[in-house]
């Protein structure tokens, strides 16, 4: 599989544009320029120069330094979070398919609750009764989407249970546990990590969303879904201030998207043919 993974043009563009947006986020304090906060009225709107390499915002702010920032809060945002909802995707899908029964009847059925609303939808509906905040927003996010995980983690779950090789560990007296632990989540972590490297390409995007309607992190917050928000009012006169960020959006996402696509043929081509 390592000889697959390398030879794969795709999974390696996608490892690069990773790993350069994530070198950035780690290095941004060295990389930026100036200061991503620093207000400076008497040179808003400059265009690229040496000291702004990427020109000033509408409050004279270096574009540059604040897209370099971005980096660190959009992935230090979406990587967490969705390291949260994986785990708990496992630990409920793999419970719920184990143990089987009514207990994975009610499973299903919550499943289907919150799936039968969009996330959008709960997360403003809770962002409404809690109030505004990143903490509650990270909170709607995985209250609101953690379902999704679960129940396709459930699947794969469900079928490395019906194994045979599951059931000679049962007639040699493991424990559930012990099975679970030593046997399923293992054999279905490939897909796992597959499922997690696609999603964070829709959370970067969610969160970026929240953050260009005004949701979720402080006024003048160098991220990217706020410098959107922030530059419309400016669209026509200085559209590079809504390129900018939109550009860093799309090519970390697509760095995401391909790298977990390209896995995921690597991995399970079956299901890549379908």
């Amino acid at each position: 599989m390592n000889k697959a993974l390398l030879k794969n043009k795709q999974i390696l563009i996608g490892l690069a544009l990773i790993l350069f947006v994530s070198t950035i986020a780690v290095f941004a304090p060295l990389i930026a320029p100036n200061d991503p906060n620093k207000i400076d009225a008497l040179n808003k709107f400059l265009s690229a120069k040496g000291e702004y390499p990427l020109g000033t915002d509408q409050l004279g702010r270096c574009v540059f330094s604040r897209l370099i920032f971005g980096a660190r809060y959009s992935l230090g945002i979406a990587v967490p979070t969705l390291l949260a909802l994986g785990t708990m995707g496992l630990a409920f899908g793999t419970a719920a398919a184990y143990i089987g029964g009514r207990l994975e009847r009610v499973f299903l059925i919550v499943c289907d609750i919150f799936m039968a609303f969009p996330p959008l939808i709960i997360v403003l509906s809770l962002v409404g009764a809690l109030g505004q905040g990143l903490e509650i927003i990270l909170a709607a996010v995985i209250f609101s989407m953690w379902v999704w995980y679960a129940k396709v983690i459930r699947t794969y779950a469900g079928i490395e249970r019906a194994k045979d090789y599951i059931l000679a560990s049962k007639i040699a007296g493991c424990s559930g546990l012990r099975i679970v632990s030593r046997h399923i989540i293992p054999n279905i972590l490939p897909q796992c990590i597959v499922i997690v490297s696609t999603g964070i390409a829709a959370l970067i995007l969610m969160v970026s969303s929240f953050s260009f309607l005004g949701l979720g992190f402080e006024a003048g917050t160098p991220e990217w879904g706020a410098m959107l928000n922030q530059a419309r009012s400016s669209f026509y006169s200085h559209p590079r201030l809504v390129i900018y960020p939109g550009l860093c959006i799309l090519l970390t996402s697509a760095g995401f998207n391909l790298f977990g696509e390209a896995l995921r043929d690597v991995i399970s081509p079956e299901e890549a043919s379908e």
